[in-house]
């Protein structure tokens, strides 16, 4: 992910999460960590260049996702979103995929991650990629008060 995919990466996370959505200034936090702990992907629509959330020279922002490094053998899944209307084409496997093989390349066993208790197509997703679900976190999606469901990958 490059600074000229944050226009389209924050409307989609608007559009997809309007209750919790990431603001801008939550985002620039995050890019201002070291690359060493944190990873943000992008998915760009390769039909063709520009429209609505293109970066610069690139397609239309489709889906992106972003990993946390705390350091240690564990990560954690930050964020995962696909637009609506390329649902079904592989683009959050793909994303969830690339996550998980850097945390692999980078030493860690497990990876952790929250998903909505309301989100099931989050959390088939999740368990097909191999996470189970491990406990809940009561009201953790603010201001929605909705709960998360815990979910952990062994990679080993």
């Amino acid at each position: 992910m490059a600074a000229a995919d944050l226009p389209g990466v924050l409307a989609l996370e608007q559009e997809l999460f309007p209750d919790d959505a990431w603001t801008p200034e939550m985002f620039a936090e995050e890019f201002a960590q070291p690359a060493e702990s944190r990873l943000y992907l992008v998915a760009v629509n390769d039909e063709g260049t520009g429209g609505p959330g293109a970066g610069e020279g690139r397609g239309a922002v489709t889906g992106y996702a972003g990993m946390l490094f705390p350091g240690g053998r564990q990560a954690d899944v930050l964020t995962i979103a696909v637009a609506p209307g390329h649902w079904g084409r592989g683009i959050g496997s793909a994303l969830l995929a690339a996550l998980v093989q850097e945390a692999g390349e980078r030493g860690c066993t497990e990876v952790f991650l929250e998903v909505r208790e309301d989100n099931p197509r989050a959390r088939g997703l999740y368990l097909r990629r191999g996470f189970r679900e491990i406990g809940v976190r009561r009201g953790y999606y603010q201001p929605s008060g909705v709960d998360a469901i815990v979910m952990r990958k062994d990679l080993r």
